[in-house]
């Protein structure tokens, strides 16, 4: 389609939306589109639908077939309802869980949310305020829902909002479920097919009684109650970034033993324009400026942080010269593995039926740490969908004790189906405490981890590619890299390729091909050289961006050389993105 018809299919599509069908100020701002003279806004409002995909929406706020608004928001929850009909015809009330998050209109979505579902004869569970994602996968669970929904975009930037879709276990749809709901949202084509006159009476607001049950339940999961009294003066600085861990985080920390936790008032207003940030996601470093600065002013020992919607966690640690240092999110994964194996295999709690589970993104310590123990390890898609797929697989077969992603997501917990800042942020000042029983901080713990278990340096790049020509981009390069894969990266042969998109698994020294053993097939490709580096190149399926994880590994001895060795390992992995052409 050339950029002629483009733009009249486009303003056709447009057009519609000045119905009376759409309220005023929808109306209004697509009268604006479509009356400017640049045209790229128009374009991409319009150029196509909003996808529902596998994880439900997420887009940029505005008017338009592919913005975030009442109209896509409402199709999505029809669709969903109608497919919540067929699967539970024969239940007498069907419900669902809605939550949001601090993002602007969130909680105009949940409402509007609730109410469709409501109109649809559905009963409703919504909170009365913000709430952590992971709050809501625990209410599903917890009130016998079928389904549930949380408006949230995470930590992307503040033009975006998005709709995560739960199904009865709590986890986020996979298949037969994500994309039979896709396909009832597709078949939603028209404003009139949803039904927006609520049924008051099925709406049911909650929350505090969930939220003491459910931070109980995370109070469940201390291994070293005595040791959490011991250090409670520990100073932890704590911030939500604006976001819903201030609705439970504080008190968690507070149920475990440790009530010398410190504020960073700036942080702890809920407003989604993000005030103090330029982007609200604590793994990058400059959304944990103001809590490494009071950190430094009251000499913390470490800094936790959440996302906005508190699914994910952020952490900075003291090194041996009294820095304050950013831990990413292997190393988090990495240090909590290994602080609850080491705790069952010390109290005598192994069984031989343990498991824990990483995303084939993540750090392969993790693998070395459990094979150490005899515990099992399972690999897995990217996404948390994925890792309570392989927890509801192991249901009364295998005890879980924990599972996580690069991506600064951890569970510890087996009561909530999403990764959890709540109990995870609880779980890391516990491990501190733990490490400082033995005389060390959760840096010195770190080095102490890397020594026993060989030593690995991960880095994450996305390159991001907005908009219709970024998204076909992206496709080009992946192709790219299937047709041209590098022969070798940082001076090591590349021997073994993975290709999760037809599922085969190609030794180079050999020349045997075999199959993975996954659930379906992915958009993943995964390189892996003779000197024990991994390469993954995947596209966000959430965001318009084609990430690499790389992950090398460097010979590390000598624990006083523990920085030389970060070094090193950091100029590997310049290396290798350089030889990827990645910039």
């Amino acid at each position: 389609m050339n950029n002629e018809e483009l733009l009249k299919t486009v303003t056709e599509r447009a057009e519609k939306w000045l119905s009376e069908q759409y309220d005023e100020e929808t109306r209004a701002e697509v009268k604006a589109l479509l009356d400017a003279e640049d045209k790229t806004p128009l374009i991409e409002a319009f150029y196509k639908d909003l996808e529902f995909g596998t994880g439900g929406l997420r887009g940029i706020m505005g008017a338009g077939t592919n913005r975030m608004n009442i109209y896509t928001v409402g199709a999505a929850t029809q669709g969903l309802a109608n497919y919540l009909k067929d699967c539970f015809k024969s239940l007498p009330q069907i419900s669902v869980a809605v939550g949001h998050d601090v993002r602007n209109n969130s909680r105009k979505f949940a409402e509007l949310t609730a109410r469709v579902f409501a109109a649809n004869g559905i009963k409703v569970y919504l909170f009365d305020g913000p709430c952590p994602t992971p709050e809501v996968s625990y209410a599903i669970r917890k009130l016998g829902c079928q389904s549930g929904v949380m408006v949230t975009a995470s930590h992307n930037p503040k033009e975006y909002n998005g709709y995560k879709a739960y199904w009865s276990d709590g986890a986020q749809m996979i298949a037969p479920h994500d994309v039979k709901t896709i396909e009832y949202v597709n078949a939603i084509t028209s404003v009139d097919q949803v039904k927006f006159d609520a049924d008051e009476s099925l709406i049911q607001t909650i929350g505090k009684d969930i939220d003491d049950q459910y931070l109980a339940d995370i109070h469940t999961l201390s291994l070293a109650p005595e040791i959490d009294k011991k250090h409670h003066d520990m100073k932890i600085v704590y911030t939500p970034i604006h976001g819903t861990g201030l609705r439970l985080v504080f008190d968690s920390l507070k149920l475990w033993g440790f009530d010398n936790v410190i504020h960073v008032p700036e942080q702890d207003i809920q407003s989604g324009d993000f005030p103090t940030v330029v982007s609200p996601n604590p793994e990058n470093s400059e959304a944990m400026t103001l809590g490494i600065a009071k950190a430094k002013e009251t000499g913390a020992s470490l800094v936790l942080a959440s996302d906005p919607d508190a699914d994910r966690v952020g952490l900075v640690v003291r090194d041996g010269n009294g820095e304050y240092q950013l831990v990413n999110g292997n190393q988090i994964c990495m240090l909590l593995i290994y602080y609850l194996i080491t705790q069952n295999v010390e109290q005598g709690l192994i069984k031989g039926n343990e498991y824990v589970v990483k995303t084939i993104v993540t750090t392969e310590s993790i693998m070395r740490i459990a094979d150490a123990n005899n515990i099992r390890l399972f690999d897995c898609y990217t996404g948390f969908k994925w890792i309570a797929d392989v927890m509801r697989n192991q249901e009364g077969v295998g005890r879980y004790l924990g599972g996580g992603e690069e991506s600064y997501g951890f569970l510890p917990e087996t009561f909530v189906r999403d990764k959890d800042s709540v109990s995870t942020n609880s779980l890391i000042a516990e491990c501190a405490a733990w490490a400082a029983e033995k005389g060390m901080n959760l840096y010195e713990l770190l080095i102490d981890i890397y020594a026993q278990y060989g030593f690995s340096r991960e880095r994450g790049v996305s390159v991001v590619r907005p908009g219709k020509s970024g998204a076909e981009e992206i496709v080009a390069m992946m192709k790219n890299f299937r047709e041209n894969p590098p022969k070798e990266l940082a001076g090591s042969p590349i021997v073994l390729v993975k290709d999760y998109s037809d599922l085969n698994c190609r030794n180079l020294k050999t020349g045997e091909t075999t199959k993975l053993d996954f659930p379906t097939t992915s958009n993943v490709l995964q390189f892996f050289t003779e000197a024990g580096d991994k390469v993954s190149v995947r596209p966000s399926g959430t965001e318009p961006k084609i990430k690499f994880y790389v992950e090398v590994r460097e010979d590390f001895t000598d624990k006083s050389q523990y920085e030389a060795t970060v070094a090193a390992a950091d100029k590997h992995i310049d290396q290798v993105l350089e030889d990827l052409g990645v910039k």
